[in-house]
């Protein structure tokens, strides 16, 4: 396990392998810290002064609460029954209550990871000082995290809007010791039964401590700082398999010329074309258009790869902006402020204020956008794959790259399957951020439906993998097939680890799914990028 530590605080400044607690603003965790947390199974420590942060913020609501006057969040109801004034004694009734009945998630669990990212980002804003959390509900945070306790979370319950609700109440309930979570064992118990185990006593919750548990935008933000992580990786292998496609295909490398793309300054289409350069020198099959078949020049999703790749790049560019906006940020409502006027006022000043800090919108339009960027690649991937199987278009390939055409069919099925990919993938781009559900009795009535944004952008990544496989698959048989004609050093590096990777060559027709399957992980896992940057160091 990686025993990265991250101190979470308040105002933090990045220090030396941790985030150091500073003066009072937002923390600064950043997509590394993360992606530590719910991937790496990164330890998490609060700092002293994110400690000091949360008991100041304690000591405003604790003020307000002694207060005769209403105060949303500490001594009403909430959302359409904001207008009822909760006694003391109810108070803590309330805030379970709230928990509870909010813990209203349908389907299927939802992963690990995901979960454990939620959580963190969670904690991070509650050590924010902005949410009038007690030091000890937010150490309770910190130790099911580190204990490797896993909330059950389902997959249906949040319209991205008043935050994840449903996915951050399940969490917030395994807080409480109720309802169920995963083992660091991997199996499902009780969660008062894992907490008793790890010695974590449950919370017993106060004013404003179940509303500020749930209300984030956290779900959807550790969803995109995730699939921001994996797009790195994808983009960079489709401009190998691009590059494998463009080679096997006997296509110009003079399209990917610094000069060209200089005079269209997209950084993202700069950085692909780079990409494919590198992969291509040394390549003796590049340059053969004019050959048998004389063509003036090769086919747009060949020919415009860079500038289809590089257009989702600098889409994610635009994606990290966000995400790290919205990491800097403290998304509660209603938040606790120091100074200034308010109807109700805390000691020194402080405040509880009402904001619409919750709205999915920023987070859910990237996620949207991210799954049209994803498509789009997808398509043309397949679009190279096509022609290379079409013994028509593919300029001297048997078709189907079959060993011998109609007693083999060679990979035309793995074409169908890449296929439906992507008809799924142009499925999943459809905006889930352009509806909107009323709900709450018309007082939330605009939702960003940010969370099911999230969800079929992972999706969509899952997918893209899968088509790149099947072009990677496709384009070093067709490579092999290549006799006499000598393939870029980066080309035969990849081709050397896929076949140690158990992914076989050229031959006679056998089962496919288990070569697919393993080109799919080859791809998955780094290996591809690994085997090209034996040769070419690292990608853009």
């Amino acid at each position: 396990m990686d025993m990265h530590t991250v101190v979470n605080g308040e105002g933090a400044k990045r220090g030396l392998g941790r985030v150091v607690v500073g003066d009072g603003r937002a923390s600064r965790v950043t997509a590394s810290d993360v992606l530590a947390v719910a991937r790496g199974g990164a330890r998490v420590q609060l700092s002293e002064e994110a400690v000091a942060a949360l008991a100041a913020a304690r000591e405003i609501v604790d003020a307000l609460a002694a207060k005769p006057d209403p105060v949303y969040g500490v001594s009403t109801g909430f959302g359409a029954l904001a207008t009822r004034h909760i006694s003391p004694e109810l108070r803590a009734q309330l805030q379970r209550n709230i928990v509870r009945s909010h813990a209203a998630g349908m389907g299927p669990r939802v992963e690990r990871d995901v979960v454990r990212a939620l959580m963190f980002l969670r904690l991070k804003t509650v050590c924010s000082g902005h949410t009038g959390v007690r030091p000890e509900v937010a150490q309770t945070m910190a130790d099911l995290l580190n204990a490797g306790i896993t909330p059950v979370v389902h997959e249906y319950g949040s319209l991205g809007c008043s935050g994840d609700l449903a996915p951050l109440s399940h969490c917030a309930l395994a807080l409480m010791g109720e309802g169920d979570a995963e083992g660091p064992d991997g199996v499902v118990r009780p969660a008062a039964e894992l907490l008793a185990a790890h010695g974590i006593q449950p919370v017993e919750l106060r004013e404003k401590e179940g509303l500020a548990l749930l209300n984030g935008t956290d779900g959807m933000l550790g969803m995109l700082i995730m699939a921001l992580a994996d797009l790195d990786r994808l983009y960079r292998s489709a401009d190998v398999t691009a590059a494998l496609s463009l080679e096997a295909l006997l296509g110009t490398d003079k399209v990917l010329a610094p000069e060209l793309h200089a005079i269209r300054p997209h950084p993202g289409q700069a950085a692909s074309a780079a990409n494919m350069a590198a992969v291509l020198k040394g390549s003796g099959l590049t340059g053969h258009h004019q050959d048998d078949a004389p063509r003036v020049q090769d086919a747009y999703s060949v020919r415009c790869a860079p500038q289809v790749a590089g257009a989702g790049r600098d889409t994610m560019a635009h994606a990290r902006l966000v995400a790290d906006r919205e990491l800097a940020s403290a998304v509660d409502n209603p938040v606790v402020l120091p100074g200034g006027t308010s109807q109700a006022f805390g000691t020194g000043g402080g405040r509880v204020e009402s904001n619409g800090n919750f709205h999915g919108a920023p987070v859910a339009y990237v996620l949207d956008f991210l799954a049209v960027a994803v498509a789009d690649l997808g398509s043309i991937a397949e679009r190279r794959t096509d022609r290379l199987l079409d013994k028509n278009r593919s300029h001297g390939l048997p078709p189907f790259l079959a060993d011998d055409a109609g007693v083999d069919s060679g990979l035309m099925i793995a074409q169908y399957t890449q296929a439906a990919l992507v008809s799924e993938l142009k499925r999943l781009a459809v905006p889930a951020s352009a509806d909107s559900i009323p709900s709450s009795a018309m007082q939330e009535d605009h939702v960003s439906m940010g969370w099911s944004a999230a969800r079929k952008l992972r999706t969509a990544v899952d997918n893209l993998t899968r088509v790149l496989a099947v072009e990677l698959y496709a384009a070093t048989r067709a490579v092999e097939l290549r006799e006499g004609l000598s393939p870029a050093p980066a080309t035969r590096a990849v081709i050397e680890a896929l076949r140690e990777a158990g992914v076989q060559g050229p031959g006679p027709d056998r089962f496919l799914a288990p070569d697919l399957a393993a080109a799919d992980a080859f791809v998955r896992d780094g290996r591809l990028l690994a085997a090209v940057e034996t040769v070419t160091g690292p990608l853009l």
